[in-house]
């Protein structure tokens, strides 16, 4: 129980900005942490649906309940997967050797191509999230455990570019079962939720998370030989803005 709950504590306080008691890291707080990283999703996922259903209610104008909706995932996270998916495009940008991207990865300052990049994120992300409706908003809730679980499964099943930084620690002293596992029950209740809203929208939602997962893995493995902290960032923002991108096209053609 005292593990289930350093696991819970090293989750929140690595991945979000809810204050959390101050705990050390170790391998025992570790060992499961991936495991609760999705509940931060649920989090996120709550808020925003709270918001969509004030904002519905009392009118609010929809290019600010957007920006909010934006906002909330940020706000939350602290822009800790943002930061992995500034470095990583930075990194990309290069167009050099593997090391020399790797290098770009550590390198604290962020370069013109993840300001340029950053900028179409948000540019793509907010216009997407004017255009849907609610049922389709809800289903991006969800999707904000979904992309978590689908990152603690690559952690858990990927190759790390390097035997060192924080994803080869979390990788490494991980329960990989028990994080394989608990991912994919988080995932088939994803999918189950988004079903239960909209069985239509559920598949533009499903089909652009399973996207984003392949472009990771493929990006990972013949850019950088391997997944590392930032890439997962990278991963988790791209895996968040497909499946926008999939709600905005699921309500175009279905709607």
């Amino acid at each position: 129980m005292k593990t289930a709950l350093n696991s819970l504590i090293v989750a929140f306080s690595m991945y979000s900005s809810i204050p959390v008691p101050s705990k050390k890291m170790n391998d025992k707080g570790m060992r499961y942490a991936m495991c609760y990283f999705p509940l931060i999703g649920v989090i996120i996922g709550a808020l925003v649906m709270l918001w969509q259903y004030l904002a519905a209610r009392f009118e609010v104008n929809n290019i600010i309940c957007a920006a909010v909706s934006v906002a909330i995932p940020v706000l939350i996270t602290g822009g800790i997967h943002l930061d992995g998916y500034l470095d990583t495009v930075d990194a990309l940008s290069s167009h050099k050797s593997t090391e020399e991207k790797l290098k770009i990865l550590k390198d604290p300052h962020a370069g013109a191509f993840a300001v340029i990049y950053g900028c179409v994120y948000f540019l793509l992300y907010f216009s997407m999230w004017t255009q849907i409706n609610f049922n389709a908003a809800l289903v991006l809730s969800i999707g904000f455990v979904l992309s978590r679980a689908l990152s603690a499964l690559a952690v858990a099943t990927f190759i790390p570019a390097k035997k060192s930084g924080l994803l080869y620690a979390f990788a490494s002293e991980s329960d990989r079962k028990m994080v394989k596992m608990t991912s994919i029950l988080y995932a088939v209740a994803c999918v189950a939720g988004f079903i239960l809203v909209d069985w239509k929208l559920c598949i533009f939602a499903a089909i652009a998370a399973a996207l984003a997962l392949l472009v990771y893995r493929l990006v990972a493995y013949t850019q950088f030989n391997g997944i590392t902290g930032d890439l997962a960032g990278y991963f988790l923002s791209l895996c968040e803005l497909f499946m926008a991108i999939g709600m905005f096209l699921g309500v175009l053609i279905c709607y």
